[in-house]
């Protein structure tokens, strides 16, 4: 995954208010923590911030005041009901660190006919390079049949990474479709009217 270049601007005010500020600025305001360093609070442009942060562990390529800093995305906040980026959580890296990631896990292929899936596992927890980051792992199911079962251990990982989950973990579970015949949705639905009616 290739870095996103970003230009930030360090930050001394805090508080509702000042966010409030950025955002009519269009700034978001970040925070970078890690190495045992002082956190540093700045800000991000939040037209191209808010695309970059789209992708899951997004690494991003800081220049603070004309000084490089590499660091990946660990925690977006935003508002509930506009979904606005309101804050980031950045944490610095450096090329060739490994660091823990939650890794979408993406289903791909079509069931044999007459069965369906459950997926279990939506995210997996893997080690992998800062600079090389996955940002989703693909599981097939084409072709599966009922009464399989696709457990963590059987992920194709990308190159580089580590699975830090139980490889038992169930990721996917494949059964048969069950059909509801009209005559079973008629009774059902009726049951469900006496049962109303009774109320």
């Amino acid at each position: 995954m290739s870095e996103q270049k970003l230009a930030a601007e360090v930050r001394t005010e805090f508080g509702k208010g000042f966010a409030r500020r950025a955002r009519m600025a269009n700034l978001i305001p970040a925070v970078i923590y890690g190495h045992g360093a002082d956190p540093i609070h700045i800000t991000l442009p939040a037209k191209a911030t808010t695309l970059a942060v789209r992708v899951p562990n997004a690494l991003l390529s800081l220049d603070i005041n004309g000084e490089g800093h590499l660091a990946i995305v660990k925690d977006v906040q935003r508002d509930p009901i506009k979904q606005i980026v309101e804050h980031i959580d950045l944490l610095t890296v450096r090329k060739g660190e490994k660091v823990t990631v939650d890794v979408p896990v993406h289903v791909t292929g079509e069931l044999a006919p007459g069965n369906v899936y459950n997926q279990e596992m939506t995210v997996v927890s893997l080690e992998a390079e800062a600079t090389h980051l996955p940002t989703a792992v693909e599981v097939s199911i084409e072709g599966r049949a009922a009464g399989e079962h696709i457990h963590a251990s059987d992920l194709v990982l990308p190159k580089g990474s580590v699975l830090l989950a139980d490889p038992e973990s169930l990721v996917v579970n494949i059964s048969e479709a069950t059909e509801v015949t009209e005559e079973e949705a008629s009774e059902e639905a009726t049951a469900v009217a006496t049962e109303a009616a009774a109320e």
